[in-house]
């Protein structure tokens, strides 16, 4: 067995290998750059490196850095995790020149799988079923108009190199194709260097299927069983599950032995994921289910595998990468239950779903349920990196109460002042669709203005955030717990109590002494009042008072830049009228594109950027008055 580990990666995946590993009984070795010099991976490891500045391109992505970490510390093996150079054939094969163990498939693997027009014609030899579409090396704009013209619309413009959601773009009809190209083309280029694309057939009700598939050195290969991975949002997964619903034993022998006979054909050794994309229009069929590419490495979404075999997958890497046999034959393999996770992600999902960085002032993520997390209360979401908080994975006997399991969850969660998805997750979960398995790609797109909680806080949460003012020392400059005392309160006797408070620039005066306030939670911390409900943090305070902001644009029309980032694209002039919702200025940020859009009908008053410009946190875009719009 291995005795000494060092992970090439941050955050939640860096922690979870470290968990199996220190179960095992080996060494572990964190990387760090400036921005993680106190994370929680660095704190677990038993021994840290930094390896440079805050940029992935200056200290996650920079091979060489990583090998001299090892051998200043004595790292026998390196594990990658997933993100950053976890698909890198080049470094995997660095690794092994340096006398090192490579916890991952073969480079020549990883070169096999890793272009997804090459993969698709392996796949086609091998005798996997493979989607139509265009793999030609002819890459200009006139032929591959001319393939997705020929193929019918809509289409999938996919980068060559792509992964994780980026560099896909879908065409509904030709006179879109020259725009989605360009912005397909200029994203592949930012996040893999490489701005090759591949055209598809767009699937009109796709399922996004994937089989977790493992193999060993001695020519072993198995799988543990498909996951449903439909729920996403703009290509990037959002809920995923294990078994698929609907899923009946004839197709998953079918799809499970398709991925098997894929892995097989490169003679596949670790963990990977061989995904498929499903026509759903008449249900799961074994001769509607296509491959798509593979993941040459663990997936995010891997703890809903764990849950229903109850394999350490971790484990399975390290035990395979030091030369063992797989833990266990096909026939040993057996689903218990049912698994699902769900990824909070730092971004407000009332503000275009744009990433919240900041320091974790409060952050209690409740119980009942895994939670695989790379941060505590008091650690900062970067914007350097991916914005995922943590995964929540809840597993159960049944599909129902897995979903019952996590929306508890959901509910529950204390994050402030950072701006979470959690309210727009257990919607989603809670939704009638969802809960029947009725779900396909677009699940979210078709839902979204449902899916989205509303600006502002209801009634009941005025109402409770009133009554925690006044039952607490709120406003004598202490922080504490609300409930620590009671002034102006008999038990069994109704008090006529008002209160005003604000919130997001709006003020009321609330009778404390009515109705009950809903289930929920209260805490002061400094000048607010925080109100937890329903995965939803609100912020109250006294008239007058600075805080309460809801976060996103200001009340007074100015549209400020969430974080560091460039300018892709200005949409407006100063001057013009716009309407409420319209993007004004898109920004790449944390290797995504955001925009930014009017947050009422009016007139750009003030426009402070152009194309190109870099912009830091903080920094005004567009002020938008309202007016005769």
């Amino acid at each position: 067995m291995i005795r000494s580990l060092l992970i090439a990666n941050r955050g939640e995946i860096a922690c979870r290998v470290i968990r199996t590993a220190r179960r095992l009984g080996i060494r572990t070795v964190a990387v760090f750059s400036d921005a993680d010099r106190h994370a929680l991976h660095v704190r677990e490891a038993d021994t840290a490196v930094h390896i440079g500045a805050s940029p992935a391109r200056e200290s996650y992505l920079v091979g060489e850095k990583i090998l001299a970490a090892a051998r200043e510390t004595g790292a026998e093996a390196i594990h990658p995790g997933y993100g950053f150079l976890s698909e890198n054939a080049d470094f995997a094969q660095a690794v092994l020149d340096a006398g090192l163990i490579w916890v991952g498939p073969t480079p020549a693997s990883i070169r096999a799988m890793g272009l997804k027009d090459a993969a698709k014609r392996l796949m086609d030899e091998a005798g996997v079923p493979t989607t139509p579409g265009y793999l030609g090396d002819d890459q200009s704009p006139a032929r591959l108009k001319a393939e997705s013209d020929a193929i019918g619309y809509p289409v999938l413009i996919k980068a060559v190199a792509g992964g994780g959601g980026k560099g896909m773009r879908r065409v509904n009809a030709a006179a879109e194709f020259d725009d989605m190209l360009a912005s397909c083309k200029r994203e592949a280029a930012a996040s893999f260097g490489d701005d090759r694309v591949l055209i598809e057939k767009y699937i009109e009700r796709p399922r996004h299927i994937e089989v977790q598939v493992f193999g060993d050195s001695h020519g072993n290969v198995v799988h543990l069983f498909e996951r449903d991975c439909s729920l996403q949002r703009r290509h990037q997964k959002v809920i995923e599950e294990a078994p698929a619903p609907g899923m009946d034993e004839v197709t998953r022998t079918a799809v499970c032995g398709a991925a098997v006979k894929a892995a097989q054909a490169v003679d596949y050794v670790g963990a990977g994921t061989i995904e498929f994309i499903a026509d759903a229009s008449e249900g799961l069929r074994p001769d509607r289910i296509w491959f798509m590419e593979m993941n040459t490495r663990l997936q995010v979404e891997h703890p809903v595998t764990e849950e229903i075999t109850g394999q350490d997958l971790v484990e399975w890497q390290l035990r395979v990468a030091s030369g063992e046999r797989l833990p266990l034959r096909q026939e040993d393999l057996r689903i218990r239950g049912h698994a699902m996770e769900a990824r909070l992600y730092a971004e407000d999902p009332a503000h275009e779903f744009l990433p919240s960085t900041g320091r974790l002032d409060h952050f209690v993520l409740g119980r009942g349920v895994r939670i695989d997390t790379g941060v505590e209360e008091g650690d900062r979401i970067s914007p350097y990196y991916d914005p995922m908080i943590a995964k929540l994975i809840a597993s159960a006997p049944s599909r129902d109460e897995a979903i019952d399991r996590l929306i508890d969850t959901l509910d529950q969660l204390e994050v402030w002042p950072v701006r979470t998805n959690a309210a727009f997750l257990a919607r989603a979960a809670d939704d009638p669709d969802f809960r029947s398995g009725d779900v396909d790609t677009a699940f979210i797109p078709s839902r979204i203005d449902r899916l989205v909680p509303e600006l502002g806080a209801p009634e009941s949460v005025w109402n409770l955030a009133a009554t925690a003012m006044l039952a607490s020392d709120f406003g004598r400059g202490e922080e504490g717990e609300p409930w620590d005392s009671l002034q102006g309160f008999r038990l069994n006797v109704a008090p006529d109590l008002k209160v005003a408070i604000a919130h997001g620039g709006e003020t009321r005066l609330i009778d404390a002494g009515g109705d009950p306030p809903i289930e929920g939670i209260a805490t002061a911390r400094g000048e607010n009042v925080l109100v937890f409900s329903a995965g939803q943090a609100f912020a109250f305070t006294l008239p007058g008072v600075g805080g309460g902001a809801a976060g996103g644009a200001a009340s007074d029309g100015s549209l400020v830049s969430p974080m560091p980032g460039r300018v892709l694209s200005v949409d407006t002039r100063q001057g013009d009228t716009v309407v409420k919702g319209q993007k004004l200025v898109t920004l790449e940020a944390m290797k995504m594109e955001h925009s930014l859009v009017a947050p009422f009908d009016g007139i750009v008053a003030e426009l402070q950027v152009g194309e190109g410009e870099q912009v830091t946190e903080g920094m005004l875009l567009v002020r938008v008055d309202k007016g005769d719009a």
